[in-house]
């Protein structure tokens, strides 16, 4: 995929810069930040290197800047899934800027440009039933729940038992899009 740079009314959705690792460990070194993402806190040195990862042009996740002052709040997940023309979108914001529509006004966009600049066919975005803020964005933005696929990611094992998680998945078509954007 190309790099992208999106801009909506409060928000910038632009690549991720080496200086940028500071804030990203502001969010991902909080456990009550990651609760419900597939990985654990990141230290200095994995923060970091998950920039490093993500210089260039087959970035998957991308920097999300409030443009009142200029301050990285999270970043949105966008990338190609298994299917042609097919992306999967995420978010996860700071504690400190949630419940402000920042998820929703980035994901929105994400969606404008994925199906009005990509030409996609379809978006999808999954989460845990225990997240409700997370699903609560999907259904925000207008996509529809397809799946409640139960037990389906293995957490790891806490005190001798096996943990797994149920996920939710979501999906939008184009021609769902269109239908309710022209």
């Amino acid at each position: 995929m190309s790099v992208i740079t999106i801009q909506t009314e409060r928000l910038c959705i632009r690549p991720f810069r080496n200086t940028d690792w500071p804030a990203v460990h502001g969010y991902m070194s909080l456990p009550a930040a990651i609760l419900y993402m597939a990985k654990s806190v990141m230290s200095e040195a994995e923060t970091q290197e998950y920039i490093q990862k993500q210089l260039g042009d087959d970035a998957t996740d991308f920097a999300l800047i409030r443009l009142a002052d200029n301050q990285l709040i999270g970043h949105m997940v966008f990338h190609p899934w298994f299917a042609p023309r097919t992306y999967e979108i995420g978010w996860i914001v700071h504690p400190a800027y949630q419940r402000r529509g920042y998820a929703s006004e980035a994901a929105l966009a994400l969606l404008r440009y994925g199906f009005e600049e990509m030409d996609l066919h379809r978006i999808i975005a999954t989460c845990q039933p225990e997240n409700p803020a997370s699903y609560g964005v999907m259904e925000k933005i207008g996509m529809r729940r397809e799946g409640h696929f139960r037990q389906c990611i293995y957490r790891g094992i806490h005190q001798d038992q096996d943990i797994w998680w149920d996920e939710y998945f979501y999906a939008l078509l184009a021609k769902e899009w269109r239908a309710t954007h022209g």
